[in-house]
């Protein structure tokens, strides 16, 4: 919400996000397809989310990936 020439709180990240992904993705890609664009925005997405590094985390990732290992102990677990 535009409150008096303020950015609302919670829209900012949003924000942020759009001019990165424009400015990073959809002003240097041509897409022939609407699946090429599809394929290109999701890796774009989650190369951001889950990859890059953001200054207001302490320049760590938002949601690092996590990796399932699956143990003897785990696997026996789930099958009983």
């Amino acid at each position: 919400m535009d409150q008096g020439g303020c950015v609302c709180y919670v829209q900012q990240p949003m924000i942020d996000f759009n001019g990165k992904m424009r400015d990073e993705l959809l002003n240097r890609e041509i897409f022939y397809t609407l699946k090429e664009a599809q394929v290109l925005m999701e890796q774009w997405r989650r190369e951001y989310n889950t990859l890059r590094p953001h200054s207001a985390l302490n320049y760590r990732p938002p949601a690092p990936e996590t990796i399932w290992v699956q143990t003897p102990a785990t696997l026996a677990s789930r099958l009983t």
